[in-house]
C-alpha cells in the first residue's frame, strides 16, 4: 500500500470512529437539533403553538408485577407543514413520580417545513419507569398543520422483539 494511500484510509477512519462515538454515561442535559438554527423567542411575532403530552414508557410489567422489560425510547417529533418551520421551545422528559429527568433543548430550535427531529432514552436508563412521559411545547409565527409527536417504545431480547408508540395529545394551545 502506497503511503498517501494509507494516510488517507487511517484518516477516514479515524474521523468514523471519533463521530461515531457516544458517551458511556447516557445523554447530554441538553441537544441541539443537527442542522437547525437556534432562534431568539423574543424577536418571533408567535401565531400559534401547542403544549403537547406524550405517554412514553421506559419499562413495562410481564408475567408479574415484580417483572419488567427495559425499553429504548425515541420521542419523534415530525413538522407535517408543507411551507413553514416550526420552533421547538422545549422537550422534557418525566418520570413516573412526575419529577423532570432532562430537558433536551437548552434554546428554542426551528424545525424546517416537513423535517423531524427524534429524542432518545436509553433502555437501560432506569430513571423513568413504567409511567414516564414528555411534554412537548412548540410555536409559530404564522398558521401551519401541527406537527406530528409520537414516542416509540423498542425493546429486542434475542429473537423476540417488543415495539409500539403511544400518540401525543395536545393539553394546551396559543390561538
Amino acid at each position: 500500500m502506497r503511503p498517501a494511500y494509507r494516510r488517507r484510509l487511517l484518516l477516514i477512519l479515524t474521523i468514523i470512529f471519533l463521530t461515531g462515538c457516544t458517551p458511556q454515561n447516557g445523554q447530554p442535559a441538553a441537544t441541539p437539533l443537527p442542522d437547525n438554527p437556534a432562534v431568539v423567542i423574543q424577536d418571533l411575532d408567535i401565531t400559534t403553538g401547542q403544549t403537547i403530552f406524550v405517554p412514553a414508557y421506559s419499562e413495562i410489567h410481564y408475567a408479574s408485577q415484580d417483572r419488567t422489560i427495559e425499553l429504548a425510547v425515541t420521542l419523534a417529533v415530525h413538522n407535517a407543514d408543507f411551507t413553514y418551520p416550526i420552533i421547538l421551545t422545549s422537550v422534557r422528559y418525566y418520570n413516573t413520580d412526575g419529577q423532570m429527568v432532562r430537558e433536551y433543548l437548552s434554546q428554542p430550535q426551528q424545525l424546517g417545513a416537513m423535517a423531524s427531529a427524534d429524542f432518545f432514552v436509553d433502555a437501560g436508563e432506569q430513571t423513568g419507569g413504567v409511567g414516564t412521559n414528555f411534554i412537548v411545547e412548540w410555536v409559530a409565527e404564522q398558521p401551519v398543520y401541527e406537527p406530528v409527536v409520537e414516542a416509540l417504545m423498542l425493546s429486542t431480547s434475542g429473537t423476540q422483539g417488543l415495539s409500539f408508540t403511544s400518540p401525543g395529545r395536545v393539553i394546551s394551545q396559543i390561538e
